[in-house]
C-alpha cells in the first residue's frame, strides 16, 4: 500500500464553476484517457462509474464508486481494475477566482509491483488533472 498526499494544485475557476463542471455532461468527455463510460446512480450523491482507462498504453476496465459532497469533496473507491481496493478523496478549497484541489488516498494493487505503484498513481493523478484543468477553464467561459 502507498499513501499519497498531493496538495497545492488549483483550477483557474471559482469553486461554483468547478462543482458545476464536475456534475455536468462535459466532464466525462474531457477525460481522453478513458472511454466507454457508463454511470449508474446509487443515491442522490453517489454513483458507480464503469469505464476503460488507458494505463501505460493499455486499456483496462475500471469500476469506481464515487460520492460527491459539494462543495467540499468527492470520494472515489476503486472497485475493479489494477487499483481495486484503493480509496481517495479530493478536497476542494475556494480561493477567489481559483479553486484549490488536494488529493489524499491509500492505493493498493495486485497487478502493479510495489516499487511502481506510487509513480503509477501519481502519473494517473497528473493525467486526470491535466485533462480537467483546461476543460474547467473552457466550461467557465461558456
Amino acid at each position: 500500500m502507498v499513501h499519497i498526499k498531493d496538495e497545492g494544485s488549483h483550477f483557474d475557476a471559482p469553486i461554483e464553476t468547478v462543482w458545476k463542471y464536475l456534475q455536468a455532461d462535459d466532464h466525462g468527455p474531457a477525460h481522453r484517457s478513458t472511454r466507454n463510460q457508463q454511470m449508474k446512480p446509487l443515491t442522490e450523491t453517489s454513483f458507480i462509474l464503469s469505464q476503460e482507462q488507458n494505463m501505460n498504453g493499455q486499456w483496462v476496465k475500471t469500476v469506481n464508486r464515487i460520492t460527491m459532497f459539494p462543495p467540499v469533496a468527492l470520494s472515489i473507491e476503486i472497485l475493479e481494475g489494477p487499483l481495486a481496493g484503493s480509496k481517495m478523496i479530493n478536497v476542494y478549497t475556494p480561493k477567489g477566482n481559483k479553486t484549490g484541489i488536494d488529493v489524499y488516498g491509500d492505493f493498493v494493487s495486485k497487478q502493479i509491483p510495489a516499487a511502481q505503484l506510487e509513480p503509477a498513481v501519481r502519473g494517473n493523478l497528473e493525467t486526470v488533472f491535466n485533462e480537467d484543468a483546461p476543460a474547467i477553464k473552457a466550461f467557465g467561459s461558456k
